[in-house]
């Protein structure tokens, strides 16, 4: 018949109009900003740098390593890395990063820096209401701007963070076994050296 395929479009786009207005699950328009729909759990918009502990400055998981720099398609993050090393928020001797900004006017949110970084030190927000009558400053954000903690983190993302997590926790766990083992090792040695010293007869005499 000439013209179905144009009713059959149109009895579609008719179904799908009146049913905007009466299905709860197709009611996807809100008055918004009174009302607001809760982001879905892999909603990013742009990159946030997660610590641990109490405080952002030393629990920073960044190491400046700068590989999301360096990978960052539109060089919209700029890093520099510290001279010196401090404890991280598990007592490790670490490189911080110095200056760690965000360029947020050239983010195109590809998540790239997520997926390059070996620490899970950056990962991606779900805030998008950024706005601001700055045009360059307001939306170049640094390191303490960034700074977000685990459990912002696991607000937001929490099946991830909660994998994140654990394969964190199984890297220190491993981390910490091969330390002990080693200094056991190193203690069982030296015992061994000291009874065979011990062993051996005093030399010249009679």
């Amino acid at each position: 018949m000439l013209g179905e395929g144009i009713l059959k479009g149109l009895a579609e786009t008719a179904r799908n109009f009146v049913g905007s207005y009466v299905s709860k699950e197709r009611l996807t328009t809100v008055e918004y900003p009174e009302q607001r729909i809760a982001p879905i759990e892999a909603t990013r918009d742009f990159p946030f740098l997660v610590y641990d502990g109490k405080d952002w400055d030393a629990g920073l998981r960044c190491v400046a390593c700068q590989i999301c720099e360096k990978e960052c398609p539109p060089k919209c993050i700029f890093i520099e890395k510290s001279k010196d090393k401090k404890p991280d928020a598990v007592g490790k001797q670490q490189f911080y990063p110095a200056r760690f900004d965000i360029d947020i006017s050239v983010c195109m949110s590809c998540q790239i820096c997520v997926e390059v970084c070996p620490f899970d030190a950056i990962k991606m927000n779900t805030e998008f209401e950024l706005s601001t009558t700055d045009r360059f400053g307001g939306l170049l954000l640094d390191r303490q701007q960034l700074a977000k903690s685990n459990e912002y983190y696991h607000e937001i993302h929490p099946t991830e963070a909660s994998g994140v997590d654990a394969r964190l926790a199984a890297e220190r766990a491993a981390a910490e076994a091969k330390a002990k083992a080693a200094a056991e090792a190193a203690a069982a040695k030296a015992a061994a050296a000291a009874a065979s010293s011990a062993a051996k007869p005093a030399g010249g005499e009679a």
